[in-house]
């Protein structure tokens, strides 16, 4: 799939246009005349399109000189005589071909998207800032010594950065800041840490306080427990149990009681969430990995796949690279554009890759001040101490301040003023983490539980299920992060007395608690989001059901029970393999409905062509399969008529919806008081009326909106589709339309979640030599105009990978395979 230059240009120049004529209101870019210059404009993307056959650059600090060879697919194999030039030229090719992107998401951490974008990223920045997210890098940079791995890192990769932006013209500069007017910002090693803010805040910001609170303000305490307990009724947690199926715990939901007036007064005192008619909780940062065994493995050695599943974006969130340093590292994978290092991927010896734990790691505490309009000061047993004032200026493009705020933090982090009270607020987040430091050391590692020593060691946030397997056929995993200690009686879900130190966290659990195994009997390990250990075995509170989600683990888990002989092509296939255990389970209650509803006689021509469409699927989200579309409506439908308890007096919207593993239980106890529907005050309904009135009623929706299913109307990739988009929302920089098998509950849930899904996929072989094959959405260039800037989404969407090219040696990657050379050459030699 590919891009037309000429077409992404014209649309980049009439959205300009049409800005432009608007520059007298809000219009955030430049005249038309200097975006259309032939030779510094935007119309310069197509001279820069590609990369030069050669070239040599100067980099000031580097210690010796530094070769780098690009691969046919783009990727820059680097060859460097020490870490730190490694470090620089990796900051050096990145910036050539995403510099925009590091800025902009830099900046989304920092909280100074106003300054690259104008008045209307005040929101954004504001939650940032309010957030602690650059207190938080800011002091994690400066607890680093000046001598430590991480510092030194990010100080080189910085100056790398800088000396592309040094030597590169404005012509060269991305199209994007010609759109905005905006020339690019000198890059700081506090930059780095700002994107790792802005990936804590994406993957570990999780207000479970809330939805509970919220819920127990409408149906009480006990209900409330219920709908949002800790943890999920489906069990097939990443530290196998011995067991060889799910398990499904009996949850009794008491019926919806009294409204709780406390509990009403204490919701303002919690951001409030996005709220939005979606029927299901649904997580859009899934991820999905797991290892096998060499006893299970075809060729007789460990296997391993992964494929985080975050916003999918051109340019996209990864960038591939190999770095090498002859004798101490020799490692290939992708890279967060901005940071050093490889985040995920694999060496001569270990692969590995990561999923979010949904670890509960954010905590509230009601703070009593001296002064509840301009305070000073906090109470902390019995003695008044100085809060931390921090004067946050947020400026546009042209320096001009726009906003001044004051953000005050007590010894626990943030405060926030919500409603008529103070709540501050503790996040593993933003606690010193030298990620950069982790990702060097893991990557030096010969063993799996080498890597994930070493791992533990320096990661603290956001906590990752950490997957890895090993040439010597060992495969582990762990969950890797730190994790509160809560005083007795807390389960995370309360907001929490600051007037004592009681309250506070204690430490952090023991390396030896985390959730890990190591070469389970089973003979594989996987992880995708689910609750991480046994219910029944855990060793303190760990998180809340609505973070988790069990319907990807047991369907990876099905298919590697079925398969002893797994091969690579195998674990490349079951990452989009579109069978889902969530459509299994439920759609066998939504007939059960529809019969009982026929034997009752309130059975319809509508409900008997429904049942019958869902009894023909085989419940695979093939992209043209029927029966997707219809069991995705009736189900929202379901959820939204059952939880109807949950949608306040004159609103439309619930203010919190219980998971899917919670209505699942429910679907135990057919006379359950919550399947009766507020609406219909003349009649009480039960499972089975409810389900089989909102299968009938979500077929004739069906059948107004697209015709009968015979039609074709109701086909998978024509209904649901997935989407590529610009960091810009820019419509001509983007990929829309995708026709992608799979859907919600499949390994591959990309289609129902828009802009979300697998953002990098790898499967790789452990053998003598390795074999690994990967693939992401996008290019690894930046550009628009660029070959390189989308020339894998075909191959995403479609599900295959491209075979990973791992030289050894700058002279053993064949000259056939060389598409461009880099020298990169201390001072000006």
């Amino acid at each position: 799939m590919t891009l037309r230059p000429v077409a992404l240009l014209g649309a980049a120049a009439l959205l300009a246009g049409a800005l432009y004529v608007g520059r007298a209101g809000a219009g955030p870019l430049p005249p038309l005349g200097a975006l259309l210059d032939p030779v510094h404009g935007a119309w310069s993307a197509a001279t820069y399109a590609d990369l030069p056959d050669s070239a040599v650059s100067a980099l000031p600090s580097l210690s010796d000189r530094v070769e780098v060879r690009y691969d046919s697919r783009g990727v820059p194999h680097i060859f460097a005589a020490t870490e730190e030039d490694a470090m620089r030229a990796l900051g050096f090719v990145v910036a050539r071909d995403r510099l925009f992107q590091m800025e902009l998401q830099a900046r989304a951490g920092a909280g100074t998207l106003t300054e690259l974008v104008g008045p209307a990223a005040i929101p954004a920045d504001s939650e940032a800032r309010h957030l602690g997210l650059p207190w938080g890098a800011e002091q994690g940079l400066a607890s680093f010594p000046a001598d430590s791995k991480g510092r030194r890192f990010l100080e080189a990769y910085a100056e790398g950065v800088n000396a592309w932006i040094d030597q590169a013209s404005p012509a060269e500069w991305p199209v994007e800041y010609k759109l905005l007017g905006r020339r690019p910002a000198r890059w700081s090693p506090v930059n780095s840490l700002h994107l790792y803010s802005r990936m804590g805040f994406t993957l570990a910001y999780m207000n479970g306080e809330r939805d509970r609170l919220a819920a127990k303000a409408l149906v009480g305490e006990a209900a409330a427990r219920a709908l949002f307990p800790l943890h999920t009724p489906v069990q097939e947690p990443i530290q196998p149990n011995g067991g060889d199926a799910p398990r499904t715990d009996p949850l009794v939901l008491p019926p919806p009681g009294a409204t709780d007036s406390a509990a009403l007064a204490l919701v303002p005192l919690l951001p409030r969430g996005v709220r939005d008619d979606d029927a299901e909780v649904s997580r859009s940062f899934a991820s999905n990995n797991w290892a096998v065994s060499p006893a299970r493995s075809r060729s007789g050695h460990a296997l391993l796949a992964g494929d985080p599943h975050l916003g999918l974006t051109l340019p996209s969130i990864w960038y591939e690279a190999h770095l090498v340093v002859p004798g101490q590292l020799d490692v290939y994978g992708v890279t967060i554009p901005g940071t050093p290092g490889i985040v995920m991927g694999f060496t001569r010896n270990v692969a590995w890759s990561t999923t979010n734990t949904g670890a509960d790691v954010l905590d509230y505490y009601r703070e009593t001040l001296d002064d509840q309009a301009r305070p000073t000061r906090y109470l902390l047993d019995g003695v008044w101490k100085p809060l931390e004032r921090r004067q946050e200026e947020y400026r546009g493009k042209g320096g001009e301040i726009l906003r001044v705020d004051t953000v005050r933090y007590t010894h626990r982090g943030p405060l926030q003023r919500l409603g008529n009270e103070w709540v501050s607020m503790r996040w593993t987040v933003n606690e010193p983490s030298d990620l950069a430091a982790a990702y060097s050391n893991a990557a030096r590692a010969t063993t799996a539980m080498e890597f994930l020593d070493a791992y533990a060691r320096d990661f603290f946030a956001p906590a990752q299920n950490a997957i890895v397997a090993d040439r010597a056929g060992n495969i582990a995993i762990r969950s890797t992060g730190h994790y509160p200690l809560r005083p007795a009686g807390h389960d995370g879900l309360a907001i929490l007395d600051g007037s004592t130190s009681a309250s506070d966290w204690t430490g952090y659990w023991p390396v030896a608690q985390y959730p890990q195994a190591l070469n389970p009997a089973q003979g594989y390990l996987a992880s995708a989001n689910q609750e991480p250990i046994d219910s029944r075995h855990t060793p303190a509170y760990f998180g809340y059901d609505a973070a988790f989600e069990p319907w990807r683990a047991l369907q990876i888990n099905r298919l590697l029970r079925q398969n002893a002989s797994v091969t690579l092509d195998d674990m490349r296939r079951y990452q989009t393999d579109p069978g889902s255990v969530r459509a299994d389970w439920f759609v066998a209650y939504l007939r059960h409905a529809a019969r009982v509803a026929a034997a009752r006689g309130a059975g319809s021509a509508s409900l008997t062509a429904a049942d019958s469409l869902l009894g023909a699927w085989d419940r695979r989200y093939t992209v043209g399969n029927d029966g997707a579309l219809l069991f995705e409506t009736a189900l929202g439908m379901s959820v939204r008529r059952t939880w109807d308890e949950l949608v306040p007096p004159g609103d439309s919207l619930r203010v919190a919806t219980p998971s899917s593993s919670v209505f699942l239980a429910l679907m135990a106890d057919s006379a359950s008081p919550w399947w009766d529907r507020r609406s219909t005050r003349d009649v009480v309904e039960d499972r089975d009326a409810l389900l089989a009135g909102a299968l009938a009623a979500s077929y004739d929706s069906l059948v107004a909106r697209h015709g009968p299913p015979s039609r074709g109307g109701w086909a998978w990739g024509k209904v649901a589709r997935a989407r590529v988009n610009h960091l810009l929302g820019l419509e001509g920089f983007s990929a829309v339309g995708l026709a992608v098998q799979g859907g919600r509950g499949t390994l591959n849930p990309s289609v129902q979640n828009g802009g979300f899904g697998a953002s990098w996929r790898m499967v790789v072989e452990l053998g003598p030599t390795i074999r690994a094959m990967g693939t992401y959405p996008g290019g690894q260039s930046g550009n628009p105009a660029s070959p390189r800037y989308a020339d894998r989404l075909r191959l995403w969407k479609d599900g295959d990978l491209e075979l990973l090219v791992f030289p050894s040696a700058l002279d053993s990657l064949p000259a056939s395979q060389v598409t461009s050379r880099l020298s990169l050459v201390p001072g000006g030699r």
